[in-house]
């Protein structure tokens, strides 16, 4: 199990901030982008922490996709004024942009030298996560992506070091969130959930959890996994519709960080390898390209995983004797309840080019953590079938 060492979940918990941060230290740092920076809720926040003596920075030039250069803003405006915590207020690059300031607040840079798994040398300045979407489970996850120009696809850096000190859940700070940001993200939640319980079962050696910062599916990732679709499948619609439902907005947001709980230690497998490339092609969210790929993925796995797709189909409320037309229906309604919300059905509604599905193919091999991951065995041939069907809507 990777988490932090404390989680705030429940509305108005916000205001608990400024007591979380005043018994960690006194200089703060927020990572938040310009939207959130000028809104009512950090006017509260920012009094919260005034009345407990903290002494506040603001950064708001957190930017969607997160690229290096406002990383490294953020980090030339510090300077030497290092301060005591970071707090990472937003969506998934808020969050993230909070964690590898701390990083290299703390460890300094080139930020490339931690490319990958365990390269994080050491602590780094605790971090507070206070997510306003509810999608990326980044408050409790030991990993953060960012763009860097001098590659073509995003990349990240995953260690226990990077997983925030404590995560302060506030379903109402998601009440503003617009319908398709809301759809987006907890479909992506939703996919993290689903290939956090269908990941490999790796060997559970004492150096599993030294090898690898995702060690695969395990009891308590696999009990997070299935209460997430469970609350996911039941309430994002509702929140998509309605976004002043407060039981929604709450249960959406249980969702998101029981997927991010699963997947911080389950990881994700095979729709985020191939999203990685397909996301650099056609620019478009990473929410929305993992959630068209997931049907499609859970069909090129079930022969691998049919007992969880069983199970999933369970909680989501198919009712047949027959295991194995259970695990099909699952499928079935997963697909539906993406297209429900809104997520596009291909691969090519999302603007990819035909010509271009052998490189995403060959691309989506070189993410070995989530290749490994996979429930079923993958090569480059393997994997261009799975983006030909997604390609082009076969199933």
């Amino acid at each position: 199990m990777r988490a932090p060492r404390s989680v705030l979940f429940g509305a108005g918990q916000r205001r608990a901030l400024g007591k979380t941060l005043s018994a960690i230290g006194k200089r703060v740092l927020i990572c938040t982008d310009k939207r959130f920076a000028s809104s009512g809720d950090m006017l509260g926040i920012l009094d919260d922490l005034a009345q407990n003596g903290l002494s506040v920075t603001v950064f708001d030039g957190t930017l969607a996709e997160l690229p290096l250069s406002s990383i490294e803003r953020c980090v030339d405006m510090m300077g030497s004024a290092a301060p005591h915590v970071v707090v990472g207020i937003g969506g998934g690059s808020c969050m993230d942009m909070a964690k590898l300031v701390s990083l290299l607040l703390t460890h300094g840079g080139p930020i490339d030298r931690y490319y990958g798994e365990f390269k994080v040398p050491g602590p780094v300045t605790p971090i507070v996560a206070v997510p306003t979407t509810s999608g990326t489970g980044s408050e409790v996850t030991p990993v953060a992506v960012l763009a860097d120009d001098t590659r073509d696809l995003k990349v990240g850096i995953s260690s226990p070091y990077l997983i925030p000190h404590t995560a302060i859940c506030d379903p109402e700070l998601t009440m503003t969130c617009p319908p398709g940001l809301t759809a987006l993200s907890g479909a992506d939640a939703l996919t993290h959930a689903i290939e956090a319980y269908t990941a490999v079962a790796h060997p559970p050696t004492p150096d599993l959890s030294q090898e690898r910062v995702f060690v695969g599916k395990n009891v308590l990732s696999d009990q997070f996994a299935l209460s997430a679709i469970e609350a996911l499948c039941l309430y994002l619609p509702q929140a998509v519709r309605n976004g002043s439902d407060i039981l929604a907005r709450t249960m959406v947001m249980k969702g998101s960080l029981l997927a991010g709980l699963a997947f911080g230690s389950a990881g994700t497998s095979l729709a985020h390898a191939i999203q990685y490339p397909v996301g650099a092609l056609t620019n478009t969210p990473h929410g929305l390209g993992v959630a068209v790929l997931m049907p499609y993925v859970m069909e090129y796995n079930a022969s691998a995983c049919q007992t969880e797709l069983t199970a999933i189909g369970r909680v989501i409320g198919v009712d047949n004797p027959d295991d194995g037309a259970v695990a099909k229906q699952a499928i079935d309604r997963i697909r539906a309840f993406l297209s429900d919300i809104g997520i596009p059905l291909t691969l090519k509604d999302l603007g990819l080019q035909e010509e271009k599905i052998d490189w995403v193919a060959e691309q989506s091999m070189r993410s070995a953590r989530l290749i490994n991951n996979n429930p079923r065995m993958l090569d480059v041939d393997a994997i261009g079938q799975v983006v030909r069907r997604a390609y082009h809507g076969a199933n």
